[in-house]
């Protein structure tokens, strides 16, 4: 049960950054000046570095581990436990697109409207919605 606690408190830690992360990008691309821009690069680094990165991390190593204690020799009959695995991927490919999309920022490279970053906001929702109910349910 502590592999699952600390799998647990990694997953929420990670998404607490997931969803703030890119509405910090939604007011940053609104800024217009020089002292909203490097406030802005502060708080999105250090969320970024300090919280969501760390939460990641915490999560899929725990999350791994369980799946190497507990689930790796019943796999093969858990369609469930695939799909939960390829939206866990596709939700570290997120995390990864919101590090270039920081690097963009810092870098002058922003090409995008906060009305794009608002609809960007909604994907790790959905992610979270599919992983909770697989995880939960595990209904194939």
């Amino acid at each position: 049960m502590w592999l699952k606690a600390w799998h647990i408190i990694g997953m929420v830690t990670w998404f607490a950054g997931l969803f703030y992360l890119p509405r910090l990008f939604v007011y940053h691309a609104m800024s217009e000046d020089e002292v909203s821009h490097e406030r802005f690069l502060i708080m999105e680094r250090k969320l970024y570095y300090g919280i969501t990165t760390p939460g990641g991390i915490f999560t899929l190593v725990f999350g791994f581990w369980m799946l190497h204690d507990y689930a790796w020799a019943a796999w093969g009959g858990q369609l469930w436990l695939t799909v939960k695995l390829v939206l866990i991927g596709l939700l570290v490919a997120y995390h990864l697109y919101c590090g270039k999309l920081f690097a963009d920022f810092k870098h002058g490279r922003n090409r995008r409207s906060h009305v794009w970053y608002r609809w960007f906001n909604e994907v790790p929702v959905l992610v979270l919605i599919g992983v909770v109910l697989l995880a939960t349910l595990k209904p194939v």
